[in-house]
């Protein structure tokens, strides 16, 4: 790897520059405070060591002789006192030829011994930024070998990172929320590819047979009749799957184009549409609409409570019966006598193709796509979509929750008439 091409080796030159750095402006602040007080020191200490006294004391030096008919030099300064050895000022002139040589001295051993231990604090300085910047740099490295690790049969693998809290740990936390959620989507999208083509299997099954052994040995008219009419109806099957499936990946989708849609006036005409099934069923439906006006498609936003509507009623008893809520703080809300349904049911009813009942293939069944797409729909438009068994009676409650700033009530009473369809 070429140099300064990885993130190890910039933190290293960065925390290497850093503490070079540091270091070489202690060094010379250093350098520099001695130097400032070291003449005044060392002068001290020459004079305390060597009074003037003593220096006065010491013999002069004997006159050198001239050559012979040379002249005598003046004398450059006064001439010594009687009794002295050195002058007063040749005194101090020693003095501080002696605090210069030892300053001088001092300050060259200073500074060799200091570009020594920088030089030395370099080295250390290198190793301890590369050691800092590989801890520093582990999490993402375990982080990055897990995430090139990861196929399709390993998603169950997490990082589990085993490190303080701080921005990393964050990180490792984040992506192994990231890895949990996909795995729960592709375990959804493999169940839904197997259902779905199971489900379309099943009626070429029923059309080959019906083809193979109805039609065969030269067949009379009523058989054939009969042959036709099962062929119809197993063509219309596959017609509702097919367009289920079309409409459930069209609500998967962002919306392109959004309107104030009236979701109380829609639950009364659902519900009107399909008061002649629920005679027929015997199954009675209440329609308790408060004002709510969400932003969204009318058209998904009706298909939603057509499928909640329509399950209410088909998935329901003699005499049963279905209330249809709808208000600012409740969102949408059906409910439904029937079967006694599982708690640990409910949650899979919003999967493709999932039934509480095994499939009869009875005239009328549904597709199983039901609210799945009315999930789908509510994740189009900002909402959630949320089940719960009733304890009496059975059945199911289903509730359609929009977001504040999308579902508004308009004006109107506090309580408004409950309308049997």
């Amino acid at each position: 790897m070429l140099p300064f091409r990885s993130e190890r080796a910039r933190l290293t030159a960065l925390y290497t520059g850093l503490l070079v750095l540091a270091g070489a402006l202690l060094t010379g602040v250093v350098y520099v405070l001695v130097q400032e007080g070291m003449y005044s020191s060392i002068s001290m200490a020459v004079t305390t060591a060597v009074p003037a006294q003593r220096l006065e004391r010491l013999p002069s030096p004997r006159p050198t002789a001239l050559p012979t008919g040379m002249p005598s030099a003046a004398p450059a300064s006064p001439a010594p006192s009687a009794g002295t050895g050195v002058a007063p000022r040749e005194a101090l002139a020693i003095t501080r030829t002696l605090s210069d040589a030892a300053e001088s001295a001092a300050l060259d051993r200073l500074l060799t011994v200091s570009v020594t231990v920088l030089a030395c604090y370099t080295v250390l300085s290198v190793a301890l930024a590369w050691w800092t910047a590989g801890r520093v740099l582990r999490p993402i490295a375990v982080i990055t070998d897990t995430a090139r690790r990861l196929s399709g049969e390993n998603l169950h693998e997490r990082i589990a990172l085993d490190a303080p809290p701080g921005e990393l740990k964050r990180l490792a936390d984040t992506f192994d929320g990231m890895l949990d959620r996909m795995e729960r989507l592709v375990s959804a999208q493999q169940r839904f590819a197997s259902n779905a083509a199971h489900e379309l299997r099943t009626p070429l099954a029923v059309q080959r047979a019906a083809a193979e052994i109805g039609l065969a040995d030269d067949p009379s008219p009523q058989r054939v009749a009969r042959m036709r009419a099962k062929l119809i109806e197993v063509a219309d099957t596959s017609e509702r799957i097919i367009e289920g499936l079309l409409l459930l990946a069209t609500s998967e989708q962002s919306l392109k184009e959004r309107r104030r849609v009236a979701v109380d006036e829609l639950a009364g005409r659902v519900a009107a549409a399909l008061a002649e099934e629920a005679a027929e069923r015997g199954v009675r439906i209440t329609v308790r609409a408060l004002p709510l006006t969400v932003e969204g498609d009318p058209v998904l936003l009706e298909r939603l409570l057509h499928n909640l509507v329509a399950n209410a009623v088909r998935h329901n008893v003699p005499r049963g019966r279905v209330e249809v809520r709808t208000g600012p703080d409740i969102g949408i809300e059906v409910t439904n006598t029937g079967p006694a349904v599982p708690s640990d049911t409910v949650p899979l009813l919003f999967e493709p193709f999932r039934r509480l009942n095994e499939r009869t293939h009875a005239p009328g069944e549904g597709t199983g796509l039901g609210l799945s797409i009315v999930d789908a729909v509510a994740r189009a438009h900002g909402a959630r979509a949320t089940a719960s068994a009733n304890q009496e009676g059975g059945g199911l409650t289903v509730r359609v929750m929009f977001q504040p700033t999308s579902g508004t009530g308009r004006d109107a009473e506090p309580d408004a008439p409950t309308r049997p369809h």
